[in-house]
């Protein structure tokens, strides 16, 4: 498997991830707290397997040679996605910033409104880095630097996140997708 293929598949994963974020948000800005005892967890699905783990790959690894093949970070894509992981990690924060107060109609508004931005941009990112970033990747890429970011991307996941962490999360948003009727269209 080429490392862009790699990092195309846990796009599909963390697109599933948002569906269930996007439900759950919205049955807590209507005043349903019953999903709220599951909002840790998908933050930490979003901490852990997006930013720490998919974010960590590109940025420590894809990133870097992308730019040594002459593609630009500055006033070019490899500085928007970075732009745009940070921004992520904002919306994170934001969403964080409400848990001690759902109860209340500004602390729902607050988490509805953090979600939907974060849903919305990394959706945007994820159609960005899919169509352009890692096509562009796969032009200027050899098979052996691909065959060498697939090994790193492995040893950085397993460093960063454990032996079968990667299982664990993939076992959550399964049980999460069920919970919240969220369907991956891709196996029907």
């Amino acid at each position: 498997m080429k490392a862009t293929e790699q990092l195309k598949k846990e796009h599909s994963a963390v697109l599933l991830m948002l569906q269930v974020l996007e439900k759950l948000a919205e049955q807590i800005g209507q005043g349903d707290l019953s999903p709220a005892k599951d909002l840790p967890a998908v933050i930490d699905f979003l901490k852990g397997f997006v930013d720490r783990c998919h974010h960590g790959k590109e940025e420590e690894w894809l990133f870097p040679a992308l730019e040594a093949a002459g593609i630009p970070r500055q006033a070019g894509p490899v500085g928007v996605m970075l732009h745009e992981h940070e921004a992520g990690r904002l919306c994170i924060r934001e969403m964080l910033n409400t848990l001690d107060r759902l109860e209340t109609q500004e602390g729902r508004t607050a988490l509805q409104e953090a979600a939907q931005n974060y849903i919305q941009l990394l959706r945007t990112h994820i159609t960005k880095e899919n169509e352009v970033l890692f096509k562009m990747a796969d032009l200027k890429l050899t098979a052996a630097q691909q065959d060498d970011l697939y090994e790193k991307f492995e040893q950085l996941e397993l460093e960063r996140m454990g032996p079968g962490q990667h299982e664990e999360y993939h076992k959550l948003l399964h049980q999460l997708m069920e919970k919240y009727g969220v369907k991956d269209l891709a196996s029907l």
